[in-house]
């Protein structure tokens, strides 16, 4: 099921790169601007067809895509004939889109697959994790014991569970303890620790009816505010009930808000890494050094289907679902970006170009015509570099030291 997942995992984003391609070529040719080419991959041709003045096909390494516009730059030649449908002879408008159509293509993929997820699976409960705190978190207990170090994961047979043999049971709202009372779980806590030794009556909510039950509490060295200290502590902990539910699931209808409330944090959650991400880029050196990886670290398409292989082997479809859409909203986005060779580059060429022309008519002056892109390659090749270094960063690290599902 691991492989599986990977596979399948993979495969979608080959999917989502050629829908991706399909985007501009759609929108190119219903401007009517001539495509020659599209094709799945890179390299050899394997395959491939003409239908019409399109070749269609598939390269031999599937590591994307591509689509071929007459005249996307001046450093294409345009043959005698097609100058009428080159992409620089169209408004300006028509080439925005085309531009920004396979970062569209992504957004609408990462809808789609959201609201499957939402009337399927469920979507991860992004904003109640983020809201939720001890301080205000209802005290809803479960019994269980008090460990004998704060590192411990179980109990030990010969561990107290102070709260359990006084008959509290999980699900019990705790009200007071003693005379204090308390209304979240961090206050709980606080009382709890702050009594002395011996019994104390502590009283519980349980279905509606309150009870007082009489526990003897416990003294442990706990380290309390930066200070290690003897605290009493009577073996309870908040109930799963109490936490915000980590899915959330919706009806038909309901999932389109639910779907549109997700993908909100989802935008931001992409900008907030984007703005990080230079920082994030030594933390993957300190990870093929062997250091702890940072879960936060850039992943490559190894990582994304190794993460998208071990949710479907747990059985975690959600997070294999909605890690895939998350995964098209920040290529959309990042695809954005002004820089060449990304899409968002040729955007602010063309409209760099058009107000120039626009200022140059103005003052009267000869139309200073489109940018010579050779002025440019220097930046792209150091955009290239930059980001290509980055992506063998990821994938090293993603081989030896990879982000976990855990």
């Amino acid at each position: 099921m691991f492989w599986l997942g990977v596979v399948l995992f993979a495969v979608g984003l080959l999917f989502a790169v050629c829908l991706h391609e399909a985007g501009h070529m759609v929108m190119a040719k219903a401007f009517g601007m001539k495509v020659t080419q599209y094709f799945a991959g890179f390299g050899p041709t394997v395959w491939s067809f003409r239908r019409g003045e399109t070749e269609y096909g598939v390269k031999a390494v599937p590591a994307g895509g591509f689509v071929k516009i007459v005249g996307m730059t001046p450093l294409e030649p345009v043959e005698p004939g097609d100058e009428g449908r080159a992409f620089f002879r169209r408004p300006l408008w028509q080439r925005t889109v085309v531009l920004s159509a396979g970062s569209i293509t992504h957004f609408l993929l990462a809808a789609v697959v959201t609201y499957v997820a939402a009337v399927t699976t469920g979507l991860p409960n992004i904003r109640g994790a983020e809201h939720f705190s001890l301080a205000s978190a209802p005290p809803v207990v479960q019994a269980y014991c008090v460990p004998a170090s704060t590192t411990a994961t179980s109990c030990a047979a010969t561990d107290p569970a102070p709260a359990k043999q006084a008959g509290m049971q999980t699900g019990d709202l705790v009200t007071a303890v003693g005379s204090t009372r308390v209304s979240t779980y961090e206050q709980l806590v606080h009382a709890l620790q702050a009594l002395p030794a011996g019994p104390v009556g502590i009283t519980v909510d349980r279905a509606g009816a309150a009870k007082t039950l009489t526990v003897t509490p416990v003294r442990v060295q706990r380290t309390v505010d930066g200070v290690s200290k003897q605290v009493s502590a009577i073996g309870v902990t908040l109930a799963d009930s109490a936490y915000p539910a980590p899915v959330l699931h919706f009806g038909a209808l309901s999932a389109f808000g639910g779907s549109a409330t997700f993908g909100q944090e989802v935008v931001s959650a992409t900008f907030s890494a984007m703005a990080a991400f230079p920082g994030k880029v030594p933390k993957l050196v300190d990870a093929l050094e062997g250091h702890p990886r940072d879960p936060n670290t850039p992943v490559s398409v190894v990582g994304a289907s190794r993460i998208g292989g071990e949710a479907v082997s747990s059985g975690h479809t959600v997070i294999a679902l909605t890690a895939f859409a998350q995964l098209n909203v920040f290529i959309g986005i990042f695809n954005l970006v002004p820089l060449l060779p990304l899409d968002g580059g040729h955007v602010a060429v063309a409209w760099f170009e058009a107000v120039r022309s626009r200022v140059a008519r103005r003052r009267g002056l000869p139309d200073p015509g489109r940018v010579d892109y050779n002025k440019l390659m220097p930046v792209t090749y150091a955009v290239i570099l930059v980001f290509g270094l980055t992506s063998l960063l990821a994938v090293a690290a993603d081989i030896v030291n990879p982000i976990r599902l855990n």
